[in-house]
């Protein structure tokens, strides 16, 4: 499968805002807002597509790929691009994974050459952290909001 990076548009983050995972993934779910939509249009949020122009995931960097209350207990203050994800729900679970990640990696890689890359996930999402680990990164810190357990992971180059 062919990948393709595409500015992010009203048109492709309402489909995102609008995808449902299965739980315990619902965690991830979200609501079609005017907070969650100019979120997805801050510019920091970029479309993954198919070859055929069908939407398959997203990445965001910076600031919008953190959990903020990570930040109260320094998991950020490593120089590092930070990354976010997530691929459309139809396709989670069925080895696409590692295509997705690697060219979400070479998307960040190109213009962030050489910066060691952080992502935060949910210490629930085991599937993720073993892709994550096959990707090439490593346990970096772990933090807890009221209701969960995020790690952050590293890849240094």
């Amino acid at each position: 499968m062919k990948l393709l990076k595409a500015e992010m548009n009203k048109k492709t983050a309402e489909e995102i805002l609008n995808w449902k995972y299965d739980p315990p993934y619902d965690f991830y779910n979200n609501e079609l807002s005017d907070p969650e939509m100019a979120e997805l249009l801050n510019g920091t949020y970029f479309a993954v597509l198919s070859e055929k122009k069908e939407m398959t995931g997203f990445f965001c960097i910076g600031e919008s790929a953190q959990v903020p209350s990570g930040k109260q207990y320094g998991v950020y203050e490593e120089s590092c691009i930070d990354m976010g994800l997530g691929m459309d729900p139809r396709l989670v679970g069925k080895e696409n994974g590692k295509e997705f990640g690697l060219f979400v990696l070479h998307s960040i890689e190109e213009t962030h050459d050489g910066l060691p890359i952080r992502l935060t996930v949910a210490a629930f999402n085991k599937r993720a952290i073993y892709l994550y680990k096959k990707l090439g990164f490593i346990l970096n810190n772990q933090f807890s909001t009221e209701t969960t357990k995020f790690i952050t992971m590293v890849k240094k180059y």
